[in-house]
């Protein structure tokens, strides 16, 4: 046999292998891992979660949820860009995929370039909350009270990359006016403190200050979204678009993501069990139940969510380079 022809037969055995293998996809009794960046129990580990289950039936394999928290998500987000990338290495990570370029001057990965995207899983809408005795019982109030009180409000968040921390950034832009950042430890701490009136306000996803706003335990003032939410308790906050800052908006958003290099038919078969987990009324009811709101746009295919990422990139970009506050 000539040498050309064992190189011919051996380059066809390991193309007809890597077939196999990306067509076998997922193999009997491997288990399909989400990494969620940020610690168990909170708004991106509760969506991690329910989407697992959710794979879990429409992938025919076991998805197991790892925590690795820590550094704005980037600790987390860093390890699955070094993975294999073979399918069995997921990440879920929300709007600090847009924010991290941006907040770290040095990242170990680059979110362009060393991910394969899956799709957008759902959008977190976000509400201003302040404390109980703040005088102002509306938006329009509100905006009085800030009005006579510039250079004495603190408004907390729950750190620094946090979904309250790129809220506040942007709601101060939209102002044009600096208040006191309190960061946190966390949204628990945040709201306890917002709930005793030790800072004046919070812009926070829904899935953590709902409940608050129900037990009448903080003031709503209003919604991030361009229409008003239909949830029972939220349905009567205005937009901070109608109530004046133009263009306001500000949703945190999931994304599923791979190892760049992934199979392309291993990266088609994820896809297609994300979009079929989108479509789980039981996943459905149980992101209705956080407040979010399940992905039904073009951006559950690859190429859209890519785009949209980029944008939200540029876009996140300007703020927070404005403000001049970095992670680094």
């Amino acid at each position: 046999m000539s040498s050309l022809l064992k190189l011919t037969l051996v380059a066809s055995a390991v193309a007809l292998a890597s077939g196999a293998q990306a067509t076998d996809f997922p193999a009997k009794g491997k288990n399909v891992t989400i990494v969620v960046p940020f610690s168990a129990g909170g708004p991106t580990d509760r969506v991690a979660r329910d989407l697992a289950e959710a794979l879990r039936k429409s992938l025919g394999a076991t998805v197991v949820v790892d925590n690795a928290a820590g550094a704005g998500s980037s600790i987390g987000t860093a390890r699955v860009a070094r993975a294999t990338p073979d399918g069995y290495t997921l990440l879920l990570n929300h709007i600090g995929m847009a924010t991290m370029p941006s907040l770290y001057r040095k990242l170990a990965f680059s979110v362009p370039n060393d991910f394969e995207y899956l799709g957008i899983v759902n959008d977190v809408p976000m509400t201003l909350i302040g404390r109980p005795n703040l005088p102002a019982n509306n938006y329009k109030e509100l905006s009085g009270w800030i009005a006579q009180n510039k250079g004495k409000i603190n408004l907390g968040n729950a750190g620094l990359g946090s979904a309250s921390h790129l809220c506040g950034l942007m709601y101060q832009s939209a102002l044009k006016l600096d208040m006191t950042v309190v960061p946190y430890k966390g949204t628990a701490p945040a709201i306890t403190d917002l709930i005793g009136g030790q800072i004046d306000l919070l812009c926070d996803q829904t899935t953590n200050t709902t409940s608050q706003i129900e037990g009448q335990k903080v003031k709503a003032y209003a919604v991030t979204t361009t229409q008003r939410l239909q949830t029972a308790s939220l349905k009567t906050l205005p937009t901070l678009a109608e109530s004046g800052l133009k263009d306001f908006q500000v949703t945190i958003w999931h994304g599923l993501y791979a190892p760049k290099g992934t199979p392309a038919d291993v990266l088609a078969k994820i896809n297609t069990a994300l979009k079929t987990a989108l479509k789980d009324p039981e996943f459905i009811k149980k992101q209705e139940g956080l407040g979010a709101v399940v992905a039904t746009d073009q951006r559950i295919e690859p190429a859209e969510h890519k785009k949209f990422v980029q944008a939200e990139i540029d876009k996140w970009g300007v703020v927070i380079k404005a403000a001049g506050t970095y992670a680094d």
